[in-house]
């Protein structure tokens, strides 16, 4: 193969299938990218056999097409040697078996190839209906959610985030037993399938930083054992997690006993004060009191010293609690509402803290209290 090409397009390319290269893969074809050209344009291929990215550079976008072939190259010497190369137009071409040259005005590389017919041969086919959404939507799913996944292997199941669809109901879990986040949306068309997943939490935040253009849509292709996400010029690939997400809809009650108002930035940076004089060993707890419309909020330690905050709330039910939970938890919840108020919603001492958007039904978190007593 042969071709020119400018180096800020290669480069942008290289940036998505970069990310699908593991420094921890011990076979040596995994830590490759695959480049493939054609009279069409040039496709660029990784795998770690944990999830796949494809992407392509139309013929318009290369500068000169002159031999078309396969090549399996490292990823990562390709990668910064293109990255270190002036902006400008760069040749590369198999210049004999097994061997290619990389070079500019004024710089030459070669590198030594893969064999192209040991490189996986990776499915990407697509389902003829594939359900859409909007690359913020998608965002912003991944964001409020994502993050009270579990990172203990211990429990596989829940180092993912479940995606359930009915209908044209879409329902997105994420819980590591200790706190819970769910989003809820209405898609526009119904899906012919019900559909109930488990995605790897790390690979989803691995798309995330590929989707850039927010104005875009993103088709999901959903099969027995992986998801396709398809937008631009990208095909993002990922296994799922086999087994069966615990059924987490009879943690979010319906009735409360107390109701509590609250302006978001307000209690957000009370939290984040009183949690200064927390830490890790005692589950960074703090403690909250109401009196009526008067909130404190709280933390002690020791040897070190203590804190209290005080905030005014609108105390709807009028009722009276003292909770503890964890800061660190409340913290992250509250840092993906986007809104001006909350409501935080609590049935007793030793039940969850459910914490909601008032303008979003859609999205609630559950926090679950930590006794101190």
């Amino acid at each position: 193969m042969k071709l020119e090409i400018k180096q800020a397009i290669l480069m942008e390319h290289l940036n998505y299938v970069i990310k699908g290269i593991s420094s921890k893969n011990l076979i040596p074809i995994l830590n490759c990218i695959k480049f493939e050209l054609t009279n069409n344009g040039l496709f660029l291929t990784s795998t770690n056999n944990d999830i796949s990215i494809k992407t392509f550079i139309k013929e318009s976008k290369i500068e000169k097409i002159v031999k078309c072939g396969d090549m399996v190259v490292s990823g990562r010497y390709i990668y910064d040697i293109v990255r270190k190369l002036p902006n400008e137009i760069i040749l590369i071409e198999e210049i004999f078996d097994s061997t290619i040259a990389i070079s500019s005005s004024n710089s030459s590389f070669k590198l030594n190839c893969n064999n192209v017919s040991e490189y996986p041969n990776i499915d990407l086919e697509e389902n003829k209906n594939p359900i859409l959404l909007n690359t913020k939507v998608l965002k912003n799913l991944i964001h409020q959610t994502v993050f009270a996944s579990s990172t203990q292997e211990s429990r596989p199941i829940l180092t993912g985030i479940n995606l359930k669809i009915v209908d044209n109901l879409l329902e997105c879990t994420a819980t590591d037993s200790y706190r819970l986040s769910k989003k809820v949306l209405t898609l526009k068309d119904k899906v012919d399938e019900n559909v109930n997943i488990i995605i790897p939490s790390k690979n989803i935040n691995e798309l995330n930083k590929l989707l850039v253009d927010e104005n875009n849509q993103v088709e999901l292709h959903i099969f027995n054992n992986k998801i396709i996400f398809k937008f631009n010029d990208i095909i993002f690939m990922s296994r799922l997690i086999n087994g069966t997400y615990p059924d987490t809809s009879k943690l979010i009650p319906n009735d409360f006993k107390i109701t509590l108002k609250v302006g978001l930035n307000e209690f957000y940076d009370a939290i984040d004060r009183a949690s200064l004089l927390t830490n890790e060993a005692d589950k960074n707890t703090i403690k909250l009191e109401t009196n009526q419309n008067l909130v404190t909020i709280s933390s002690n330690i020791p040897e070190i010293g203590n804190v209290e905050e005080k905030i005014e709330v609108n105390n709807v039910t009028k009722e009276d609690i003292h909770i503890s939970f964890s800061s660190k938890y409340m913290l992250e919840a509250l840092r993906y509402l986007d809104c001006e108020e909350i409501e935080l919603l609590l049935n007793g001492e030793v039940k969850p803290i459910i914490i909601k958007n008032i303008e979003d039904d859609g999205l609630i978190q559950l926090i679950l209290p930590i006794r101190t007593y």
